[in-house]
């Protein structure tokens, strides 16, 4: 970080969205645990460890069924939180994510998410790395796992405004290329760029081992193109003005959108990543609640 982007993110308005961005994501989080009344930590990054045999009182979720099936006794599932889980959250940061019909753009939406995540697993004792891109790397944080870091981490999202075109796949290979740990890559997009290119660079990081999550961050203006009269687009990423009368191309844009969307998310699940579509007017908590079960549902699939 340079001389300029320290001065940015020492400002008293930058402290002050940075301080902002922090404490939504601990509201989230804790709201979150109290609603579900235990810990979302569980489905993260937990291994099993040994069998303990069952006392009265145990819970009998963690009973392991087939152990007792061969042995006719009463054993409990122990489990070990991983010390070396790595998460690498890379949010798309081009000009196309300043889009937003409603109180969030996406890009506003995305650096809520990623907050959340840093906020997550930073508390969870485990390292996360993240970076903000276009074209390029525009800022990253290399992986911390203290949790010291998280406001630096905030003070970053906040600051961070998008201006740029996007090349989401040159950014993907090029962190396959330079993260040779196994970890997991949690990617935030709109995911408005060329497709099979992008396809490309998550199944680099596939090839490489790596856990592969998707956000795929719309707007709900994007997805239902709700407008009437003669309306002139403003093009984003140099593309130019378009005026047209939306109530004529609505069914065909339509058509068009979610295509699109079956596209991204049947190129994740032949990769075999995790796809979650993020529509920026619904709660955040809603989002965190499909990843989280998600990380459960995985980290029980690893134990039997």
């Amino acid at each position: 970080m340079d001389a300029q982007q320290a001065a940015d993110l020492l400002d008293p308005e930058a402290i002050a969205r940075a301080d902002a961005l922090g404490l939504h994501a601990r509201y989230v989080v804790e709201g979150y645990m109290a609603g579900e009344h235990k810990s979302p930590y569980r489905g993260f990054a937990i291994e099993f460890a040994q069998h303990r045999e069952y006392s009265p009182g145990d819970d009998v979720r963690h009973i392991d069924w087939k152990v007792n099936a061969r042995t006719d006794r009463l054993f409990n599932k122990q489990y070990e939180q991983e010390t070396n889980y790595v998460a690498n959250i890379l949010l798309d940061g081009s000009e196309s994510m300043t889009y937003g019909s409603g109180r969030h753009t996406k890009l506003q939406y995305g650096k809520m998410i990623a907050a959340v995540l840093s906020y997550l697993i930073l508390h969870q004792r485990d390292a996360v790395a993240l970076g903000i891109f276009d074209e390029g790397m525009r800022d990253y944080a290399p992986r911390s796992n203290s949790r010291a870091t998280l406001h630096t981490l905030m003070g970053r999202l906040a600051a961070f405004e998008g201006e740029q075109a996007t090349d989401i796949a040159r950014n993907l290979h090029d962190m396959a290329l330079q993260t040779p740990r196994k970890g997991i890559f949690i990617l935030i997009s709109d995911f408005f760029d060329e497709e099979e290119a992008v396809m490309d660079g998550i199944q680099h990081l596939r090839f490489g081992g790596h856990e592969v999550i998707v956000f795929h961050t719309l707007d709900p203006f994007e997805m239902e193109f709700p407008f009437n009269g003669l309306v002139e687009f403003e093009g984003l990423e140099k593309i130019p003005k378009i005026l047209t009368r939306p109530a004529e191309i609505r069914r065909t844009y339509q058509r068009e959108i979610e295509s699109f969307q079956r596209r991204i998310r049947e190129g994740c699940e032949k990769n075999r990543v995790h796809y979650v579509r993020v529509d920026t007017s619904k709660p955040l908590a809603r989002v965190l609640s499909d990843y989280l079960s998600f990380r459960l549902r995985t980290a029980k699939g690893k134990q039997h």
